[in-house]
C-alpha cells in the first residue's frame, strides 16, 4: 500500500511542475462540462475531505458539470487543489505556518487553484471563501440558500489571504445552532454543531456561571460554609458566591476541575465564573482585595490566574474564562490576566438602540477600553435580542456593526452575540443571524449593505418593504430616545418608540411586502414570519395603540377584535415551531394576558 502511495505522491509532484502555462487561466466548467478536477490528497484530515465534497457539490449545483473528486493531479485540465498536502505538491513554497486554525488561502497557480489553510478549519474556509466571496452563494438561514447558475466559469487570477481578526465568534441564535450553516458562514463557537469534517467547534468545559457547579452547595456548604460568600457578617449560598480568598475552597475547585477536563478532551476552554448574581463575599480577606484593587474583580481575576496557573502543565492546550459581568465589570488597579485566561466583558446594562461610542454607553466604553489595555485575550458577550419578548420589535439593526468593529478595534479576540437562542421565529432571527456571522469574520464589513443584502436574497420582491418597516421602527427609536435594554421589566408598558404613527406605517409596509410576493409561497411565508413582531406589539398594547391613533386620526388596521389578532399570531407561530416568546419560559401567557387588558 505504501508503494502505491509513494507512487501516488510521485506522480503529484511531477505533474505539478508540468503544469505551469501561465497563459491558462483556471477553468471550472465550460457549457456544464466539467473542466476540472478536485484533488485531495489521501492521508488528509476528515474537514479537508468534507471540503472538497462540500466545493464538488456546489460546483454541480452552479455549473451542472460532474466534478471528480480524486488523489493525482489530470493533465488538460484545472486541478483544484484541496488542503495543504496537495497545495504543497503544486507549491513547494506553500505554507500555513502563519495563518493560525482559521486562516485561508486561495490562490491561482497558472491554470490550478489552490484551496487551504490550517487544520482544522482553515480548509474549510478556503472553499467557502471561494464559493460565496468570488462565485457569489449566499446561505441565509439553515434551509433558505442563493446559489448562483453558472455553466460556464472561469477565473483569471486569484490570489486570497485571510486571517480572521477573531479567534472566536459565535451567533448565538437557534437557526444558526444548525452546522452547515455555522460552517458555510465561518463561526466556530461553542453552541454551534459542528462536528469532526466541518471542523469542530471551540468547546468550553462549563460554559458559564460555573462557581456552583464546581463548588455544588448541596455538597459542600453543610461542612464547608467558609468556602462560600460572607453577606452581612453570615456565610450563605443563596444567591450567593465563592469566598475567593479561600485556599482551601480553590484547592477543592482545582480538583474538580481537573477531572471534569479530563473527561472533556476536547475542551479547549473551561468557564470558572461567577453565578448569575449578585451576592459577592465581603468577608475582610475579600474586602481588603476589592478595596487594593478598586473593584470586585480584584478578587475573582486573582482567584482565577491561581486556577490557570495550576491547571496549565496537565492541560496547557486549555485557557480559563472568566467574566466581567455586572459587579466584576469594572477592570482592576493591579492584578493582570494570565497569558491562559480569557476574560468575557458583558454589555448587559448597555442601551441597543445606540452604539457604544454614544455617551448613553460611556460606562460600558470606559470599561472596555480599560480591560482592553491588560488583557491579552478579551471576549465580549453581547446582547442582540429582548430575552422578555423575543417577538418585540427591538430595533438594533443600525449599532450590529459599529458595534462589532469598536470591539474589534479594542483588540478583543473574541465575540459571543446572544440572541433568541431558545425558540425559531423570533424578531428577525435569520437576518441578525447572517449579518452578525458577516461581520463577526471581517469586521469591516459594510453592516448596511449586508442588511440590505440580506433583504434582497431573503425576501425577494418584498424586500424593498420589508426594509421600510425596519426604517419607521428604527427611526422612531431615533426619534424617542428610547433606551433599548435586553431585559426591560416583564409588564413594562407601552414602550415610547412603539407608537401607532409607526406601527400603522410600518404594517402597511409588510402589507405591501406581503402582496409583493404573494405568487411565491416560501417567501410570503417568510414575509408572514416577519409581520409577527407587529402584530405582537399591537396586541400587547392593544388600548393604548387604538387611543393614540384616534387622537392623530390614523386609520387603525387591527379590526375590532384582538382576538383575531391573536389567532393570526399563533396560526403562523405554530406553522413554524415557534415554541417560546421568551427565554426561559413559554411566555404565551403574555398572549392571554395581553386580551384581558384589551377587553377591558
Amino acid at each position: 500500500m505504501s508503494l502505491i502511495r509513494n507512487a501516488i505522491i510521485l506522480g503529484l509532484i511531477v505533474f505539478a511542475a508540468y503544469c505551469t502555462n501561465p497563459a491558462w487561466g483556471v477553468s471550472i466548467a465550460r457549457n456544464g462540462d466539467a473542466a476540472a478536477v478536485i484533488v485531495v490528497h489521501p492521508d488528509e484530515a476528515p474537514p479537508v475531505k468534507h471540503a472538497a465534497a462540500e466545493l464538488q457539490h456546489f460546483l454541480h449545483e452552479i455549473t451542472g458539470a460532474d466534478i471528480v473528486i480524486q488523489d493525482q493531479f489530470r493533465r488538460g485540465v484545472s486541478n483544484l487543489a484541496v488542503g495543504p498536502m496537495a497545495a504543497k505538491l503544486l507549491d513547494p513554497d506553500f505554507s500555513t505556518d502563519d495563518l493560525g486554525t482559521d486562516g485561508l488561502i486561495v490562490q491561482s497557480k497558472a491554470a490550478n487553484l489552490i484551496l487551504a489553510g490550517d487544520h482544522p478549519r482553515g480548509t474549510l474556509y478556503a472553499v467557502y471563501t471561494l464559493l460565496e466571496d468570488v462565485i457569489g452563494c449566499r446561505w441565509w438561514s439553515s434551509t433558505v440558500s442563493t446559489i448562483p447558475k453558472k455553466p460556464t466559469l472561469t477565473f483569471d487570477n486569484l490570489n486570497i489571504r485571510c486571517t480572521p481578526p477573531l479567534e472566536y465568534r459565535e451567533v448565538y441564535w437557534t437557526d444558526a445552532f444548525d452546522g452547515d450553516w455555522s460552517v458555510r458562514n465561518r463561526c466556530n463557537g461553542h453552541g454551534h454543531r459542528l462536528d469532526e469534517k466541518r471542523g469542530r467547534r471551540n468547546i468550553y468545559e462549563g460554559f458559564v456561571h460555573t462557581f456552583f457547579p464546581l463548588i455544588p452547595p448541596a455538597k459542600y456548604f453543610q461542612t464547608h460554609p467558609e468556602w462560600f460568600s460572607e453577606i452581612n457578617g453570615k456565610r450563605r449560598h443563596e444567591h450567593a458566591q465563592l469566598c475567593l480568598t479561600n485556599e482551601e475552597m480553590r484547592a477543592e475547585l482545582i480538583k474538580n476541575l481537573k477531572v471534569r477536563l479530563r473527561n472533556n478532551p476536547a475542551a479547549t476552554i473551561a468557564s470558572v465564573s461567577q453565578n448569575d448574581w449578585y451576592g459577592f463575599c465581603t468577608c475582610p480577606e475579600c474586602a481588603a482585595v476589592d478595596a487594593e484593587e478598586g473593584s470586585h474583580a480584584g478578587t475573582l481575576l486573582r482567584f482565577v490566574n491561581a486556577v490557570a496557573a495550576e491547571i496549565e502543565p496537565e492541560f496547557p492546550h486549555v485557557a480559563v474564562s472568566t467574566l466581567a459581568y455586572q459587579y466584576t465589570r469594572k477592570p482592576p488597579k493591579f492584578v493582570r490576566p494570565r497569558q491562559n485566561v480569557i476574560v468575557r466583558l458583558c454589555s448587559i446594562e448597555c442601551s441597543f438602540s445606540k452604539p457604544l461610542a454614544d455617551e448613553r454607553n460611556k460606562s460600558f466604553r470606559d470599561d472596555i477600553i480599560g480591560w482592553s489595555k491588560i488583557s491579552n485575550r478579551l471576549y465580549i458577550w453581547d446582547y442582540t435580542t429582548n430575552f422578555q419578548h423575543y417577538f418585540r420589535p427591538h430595533p438594533n439593526l443600525r449599532v450590529l456593526g459599529p458595534n462589532v468593529r469598536f470591539f474589534a478595534d479594542h483588540g478583543v479576540k473574541g465575540i459571543f452575540e446572544q440572541g433568541a437562542y431558545t425558540s425559531l421565529g423570533a424578531e428577525m432571527a435569520e437576518l441578525r443571524a447572517w449579518v452578525l456571522a458577516k461581520l463577526l469574520w471581517n469586521p469591516k464589513a459594510d453592516d448596511e449593505a449586508l442588511i440590505r443584502e440580506f433583504l434582497d436574497g431573503y425576501y425577494g420582491p418584498a424586500a424593498p418593504h420589508v426594509a421600510r418597516y425596519l426604517d419607521a421602527i428604527h427611526d422612531s427609536i431615533d426619534a424617542t430616545g428610547y433606551y433599548l435594554g435586553c431585559l426591560p421589566p416583564r409588564n413594562e408598558p407601552q414602550p415610547s418608540f412603539l407608537t401607532a404613527a409607526a406601527l400603522t406605517e410600518g404594517w402597511r409596509h409588510l402589507q405591501l411586502a406581503e402582496r409583493a410576493v404573494a405568487a411565491d409561497p416560501a417567501i410570503l411565508e417568510r414575509v408572514k414570519i416577519a409581520q409577527l413582531p407587529a402584530l405582537y406589539a399591537f396586541l400587547m398594547h392593544w388600548t393604548p395603540l387604538r387611543g393614540q391613533a384616534r387622537a392623530a386620526q390614523l386609520d387603525w388596521p387591527m379590526g375590532d377584535s384582538p382576538e383575531a389578532v391573536r389567532d393570526a399570531f399563533m396560526s403562523v407561530a405554530k406553522r413554524n415551531n415557534v415554541t417560546r416568546l421568551r427565554e426561559w419560559d413559554d411566555g404565551f401567557v403574555l398572549l392571554e394576558d395581553a386580551l384581558k387588558r384589551a377587553r377591558q
